[in-house]
């Protein structure tokens, strides 16, 4: 089925229906709230308005030595000092508990209600106790000598100190150094006397810091310049006896030319190894070209000598020579063979000049070679003799810088403890109170309209809200409408609750034919008549998915209500497990159904109610095996017997999901008729109701809702005759 659109008008429903769940939840909340804001203690508060600023350390000598150190989170480090119980010890001493406070303290307990005082009572004790058991650990000679009054004195100050502690609000002013300090008390003399007395206190105790911190940092200077005038001392008398036995003021002068023979010497190395390897390049080019002496002509090295220049022109000249007699003469003419001579006499005085320009190069390599390495001994022997030096003077160095060190540092020491105001060096926070706490003269706890004022929404959605979660939860069949919409099966009609009273249900139709239980059954007799276009079914099977829903009930009433209109009706009791019918009308039940259907009877089992227009089948003895009975073969003997005297047939059945007996009967008669009792049955358990007799080809004529209370829903038409004090169904 298609979903139904949901109004508002279907939460007012909701809200209708669990009206009283609503008003119980309201009315709980809202009288719990009115108890606990009018017992409640009138609280007053008393501020205070500080000023705190962080000025950083003038110098950074003594910025490690103050009292804090960087802290990103300035302000939450002071509000945590303003509560702590240091300040709070300081309160209480500076308030005097013996006298003023005391008298404070018992008016501030004269107000406590019984939720506070417990849990005072609880905090007093676990205080008290872990103090006596901190006393109890204590070494025993300690324990004898210490005054109980002193001891009893000291507990109860701290108990006040940490009660003040727990009690002081500190909250920042948002962009602002401001800082409000409160306290919450049913006196407001103690409330503002407290909270002037915290904001002194804390301001002394960042004081008392900043003077210990002076303190400490001038003891440290003091030690610390001793320590560094003695070691200043001993360095000095150590480098003046390395110097004697070192003779360091005779080799400076020779350390210090060290350094310009030494630059003068790798000058000439640096020289030299470069010479060295312009040679070197041009001597592995041409060290294996003496057996080749015509390659080496490409090197320019070689070339480019004077006398390999003068044979080469010769040479060419030859060539020349020669190439001008080949026109004249043969290759065996004197003059030709004179000139190749000459030729080749130049070529081989060419080789023997560029073997020689080789030789000389090799020569000139290795000289080079020997130069830098004469060289490079000269530096060894003259860095040997600077670092023997050196040797010497780097522990005079350390001993010199160790001595300027310790000088510098002493200087520095005595520099600081000569200047002025060593106090205001450390001083980190400042502390102003801009406003001092005056006599509240208005309690701030309890709001008393803004209580009710909130007990009167929370009371009020909080009801709704839980009148929607029951709804959530409730998965019962309630209304025809959800019946439809979840189910799509029609209503045959809603019989209403019946209160308690004088008139038993099944004696209604026939004592007070005119309520609006009895109009319910007309309404549901006309529904079934109407339920088919040729003829209204004659075999109605009454059933329900569990026990205690109504079905038996039903059947006695429609059936009633049906002989009523001048038709004859057979009642017949089908539940062989657990019969009723024979009970309600005070029917002999030795003879009936089981007995007919076990061939022990004859169709004599038919009798008449006392008014003599209903007839009536009981169930007689309940027999071992009522599933096979009912599905036996005397069953068709019995429609043969029934179908021709009557015209309405109404068979009450047992519950469908309990045992097969209904689902046997449901796929034989004409209809079935579900009852479903209002609250109680579920969508689920009709649903699988539903499903097994439509597995079974069984048809259901509709479902009729019992047992509904028509004042919680839209059905008040129903109330037009219908009267109370009537036994529930």
């Amino acid at each position: 089925m298609e979903e139904r659109e949901i109004h508002l008008r279907d939460y007012f429903e909701v809200v209708k229906k669990r009206l009283h769940t609503v008003a119980t939840f309201f009315g709980v909340l809202f009288v719990v709230v009115i108890i606990g804001t009018f017992s409640a203690t009138p609280m007053y508060q008393a501020t205070t308005k500080v000023l705190i600023e962080k000025s950083g350390p003038t110098t950074t000598m003594m910025m490690n030595y103050s009292y804090f150190s960087y802290d990103p989170d300035f302000s939450g480090t002071q509000m945590e000092l303003i509560k702590s119980l240091s300040v709070a010890q300081r309160v209480v001493r500076t308030l005097s508990p013996d006298r003023t406070f005391d008298s404070f303290l018992k008016d501030d307990e004269k107000g406590r209600n019984i939720i506070s005082g417990t849990f005072k009572w609880f905090n007093d004790l676990f205080s008290v106790t872990s103090h006596l058991a901190g006393t109890s650990n204590r070494k025993k000679g300690e324990v004898e000598n210490s005054d109980s009054e002193d001891e009893i004195t000291r507990l109860k100050m701290d108990s006040l100190a940490k009660m003040i502690r727990g009690s002081i609000v500190v909250t920042p002013i948002k962009n602002s150094k401001l800082i409000n300090i409160s306290y919450l008390s049913p006196n407001p003399e103690i409330a503002s006397l407290i909270v002037n007395a915290v904001a002194k206190a804390y301001t002394e105790e960042i004081l008392e810091m900043k003077m210990n911190a002076s303190r400490n940092a001038m003891r440290w200077l003091t030690e610390k310049a001793e320590e560094e005038r003695i070691k200043l001392d001993n360095s000095e008398k150590t480098m003046q006896e390395y110097m004697k036995s070192k003779d360091i003021v005779t080799l400076e002068n020779r350390l210090t030319m060290m350094p310009e023979k030494l630059s003068e010497v790798a000058t000439k190395i640096a020289v030299a190894g470069t010479k060295r390897k312009e040679i070197e390049s041009l001597y592995s080019k041409v060290k294996d070209l003496s057996q080749n002496p015509s390659a080496a002509e490409t090197i320019s090295a070689i070339v480019s000598d004077p006398a390999i220049q003068s044979l080469r022109a010769q040479i060419m000249k030859a060539e020349q020579n020669i190439s001008e007699l080949s026109k004249k003469f043969g290759q065996k003419h004197p003059s030709m063979i004179t000139a190749q001579e000459d030729l080749r006499g130049l070529k081989e005085r060419k080789d023997q000049e560029i073997r020689r320009v080789i030789e000389a190069i090799k020569n000139e390599y290795e000289l080079a070679k020997t130069i830098e390495e004469n060289l490079q001994k000269l530096v060894s022997q003259t860095k040997g003799e600077t670092l023997n030096l050196n040797e010497k003077f780097i522990q005079y160095g350390a001993l010199k810088r160790e001595v300027e060190t310790n000088r510098q540092v002493f200087d520095v020491i005595l520099k600081k403890m000569k200047e002025q105001g060593v106090t205001q060096d450390v001083q980190t926070v400042d502390v102003w109170v801009v406003e001092k706490a005056e006599l509240p003269k208005y309690p701030v706890k309890p709001r008393k309209t803004l209580n009710l004022f909130l007990g009167l929404i929370i009371g009020l959605f909080g009801g709704v809200g839980l009148a929607f979660f029951f709804e959530y939860l409730d998965n019962t069949i309630k209304s025809p409408e959800d019946v439809e919409k979840k189910l799509g099966r029609a209503v045959l009609g809603i019989v209403p609750f019946q209160k308690s009273g004088d008139i038993l249900i099944e004696d209604s139709l026939l004592k007070d034919p005119h309520s609006a239980f009895s109009e319910s059954y007309k309404v549901i007799r006309t529904a079934i008549l109407l339920s088919s276009a040729n003829r209204p079914p004659r075999n109605i099977l009454i059933t329900s998915t569990s026990p205690e829903e109504g079905k038996t009930v039903t059947a006695v009433n429609l059936a009633m209500t049906i002989a009523q209109s001048e038709r004859s009706v057979l009642l017949i009791d089908c539940d062989l497990r657990k019969p009723r019918i024979h009970k309600i009308f005070g029917l002999d039940n030795t003879r009936g159904l089981s007995t007919f259907l076990a061939g022990v009877s004859d169709g004599d089992i038919i009798t008449k109610d006392s008014s003599g227009k209903l007839s009536i089948i009981p169930a007689g003895p309940i027999p071992p095996n009522p599933s096979e009975l009912l599905d036996s073969g005397k069953m068709q003997e019995l429609f043969a017997l029934i179908n021709e005297k009557f015209d309405v047939i109404i068979w009450d059945s047992p519950p469908l999901l309990a045992v097969v007996d209904s689902l046997i009967l449901s796929k034989a008669l004409d209809g079935t008729i579900i009852v479903a009792k209002a609250g109680e049955t579920t969508f689920e358990r009709t649903g699988r109701g539903l499903k097994a007799m439509d597995d079974m080809e069984s048809r259901c004529l509709g479902i009729i809702i019992n047992a509904l209370d028509i004042k919680k829903g839209d059905y008040y038409y129903y109330n037009y005759t219908y009267t109370t004090d009537k036994k529930s169904q």
